[in-house]
């Protein structure tokens, strides 16, 4: 018999995959390579179930002979090893994210006088309408929730981008790139508190409060699948705290950041410029223990926000509250945060809490230190980098050069190049069928 080896990644079995296995079959012994679910992370969202529940699908099928791991998006390691007389795909990767690796597989096929076939489109089958559909349930609270843990395990670093109502929601949702062998996208949003207060003409100083987050938080969530991180400040009194996890957990957040200051509350951005009063470290670890108790799934996640740099108080005050919040409060994580532009300080911090903690998810928000790239930041020790301000910042210099320019100009005609038209903002936002 000649072999034949096709590659999925579905969640859901639709009848274009049954043909291309039927279809395989009339050819030889049919291989199915099943995208590891890192594989399928890189370049889209998350598998809804996991690389073991679906190699049980595709080898209880009809017509599939084995069933193996495909570790990436790339063929090569697998087609080397099995060298199958022919490769089978649908004709839809002949231009856009996989075209690159349908040129790789050509070329390897070719090394050893291999065959690839491509089979037509399935009529009547929507593979973006069944994408869609999955999307819709990423947006219930447990399965939401859950998704930056599952990213955490299943992506070198998580880029996340800041959220502040429902149209900025929908960009970070939606903007995507395409690169070499995938597509590149935002994994998850930053609700922050600055943004927040800030789109709202209001200080920096928790004034904003927690009702009104909450309100923030589900005009995103109805328009939106990706997970959410909030900024949760000091987090309040701690008989407060509890409060809070409760009703994010419910919600369907993934996660709170609280940042170890007291009194009122200073931007961390001012630096020793502003006064920057540190809790008490054992106190600061009680809040975070008694937000763990107070959650009822594993899936929500807090972070402890180590402000010691900002205080100009150093490494080894860092240091020592990183091990009490994890240690004494059983964070789930740390954030380091640095005013410094050279980010000579965050890596030798990073140097020593890895030595201590290998796996401890770290996040970076790295609004000074912006030279550094994302896989200069992922290889010094970060897993989650938050863009945390960066659509308001040029949100505002738009919206000012706007107001000023008909102002100049007595109409409206000379920003018509720099505004959406009537017709892009009426169909923007998407309707519900």
């Amino acid at each position: 018999m000649k072999s034949v080896y096709i590659a999925f990644s579905a969640d859901v079995i639709h009848s274009g995959h049954l043909n291309i296995i039927e279809e395989g079959a009339k050819l030889g012994d049919v291989t199915v390579g099943v995208l590891a679910d890192v594989a399928i992370a890189a370049y889209k969202r998350l598998p809804m179930l996991d690389y073991e529940t679906r190699a049980k699908l595709f080898a209880n099928l009809k017509g599939v002979a084995n069933v193996v791991k495909q570790d990436t998006l790339s063929y090569a390691e697998n087609l080397r090893a099995l060298k199958p007389d022919y490769v089978i795909h649908g004709d839809d990767w002949k231009s856009g994210v996989q075209s690159s690796i349908r040129q790789e597989v050509i070329d390897i096929l070719a090394e050893y006088g291999g065959q690839l076939i491509e089979i037509p489109y399935t009529v009547g089958v929507s593979a973006s309408e069944i994408e869609r559909r999955l999307a819709s349930l990423d947006r219930t609270p447990d399965i939401r929730r859950g998704k930056l843990r599952r990213m955490l395990k299943l992506k070198p670093y998580v880029r996340v981008m800041e959220a502040s109502n429902g149209l900025s929601g929908l960009i970070v949702e939606n903007t995507r790139i395409e690169v070499e062998g995938g597509v590149k996208e935002y994994d998850a949003m930053w609700v922050s508190s600055l943004c927040d207060s800030t789109f709202k003409g209001k200080p920096d100083i928790e004034l904003v409060d927690l009702t009104s987050r909450i309100n923030t938080i589900n005009e995103i969530m109805e328009v939106t699948s990706k997970p959410i991180i909030l900024d949760g400040d000091t987090g309040g009194k701690i008989e407060h705290f509890v409060y809070t996890v409760k009703t994010l957990e419910r919600l369907g957040v993934s996660a709170i950041i609280v940042e170890d200051k007291t009194g009122l509350k200073q931007n961390s951005l001012f630096g020793t410029d502003a006064k920057q009063v540190l809790d008490e470290p054992h106190e600061f670890a009680r809040k975070i223990h008694a937000g763990k108790q107070a959650q009822t799934t594993r899936d929500f996640m807090i972070f402890a926000r180590l402000e010691s740099l900002i205080a100009g108080m150093g490494i080894d005050d860092a240091m020592m509250r990183a091990r009490i919040y994890l240690e004494e409060g059983g964070a789930d994580g740390i954030m380091i945060h640095s005013r410094h532009k050279d980010g000579s300080e965050i890596i030798e911090f990073m140097r020593r809490f890895r030595a201590e903690y290998a796996d401890v998810p770290v996040i970076f928000v790295p609004t000074s230190y912006n030279h550094f790239t994302e896989e200069e930041l992922c290889e010094i020790g970060g897993n989650i980098i938050i863009y945390a301000n960066h659509l308001l910042r040029s949100a505002y210099p738009a919206m000012v050069n706007t107001a000023k320019k008909i102002l100049e100009c007595g109409r409206s005609k000379e920003v018509d190049d720099v505004c959406l038209s009537i017709k892009e903002v009426l169909s923007l936002i998407p309707t519900e069928n």
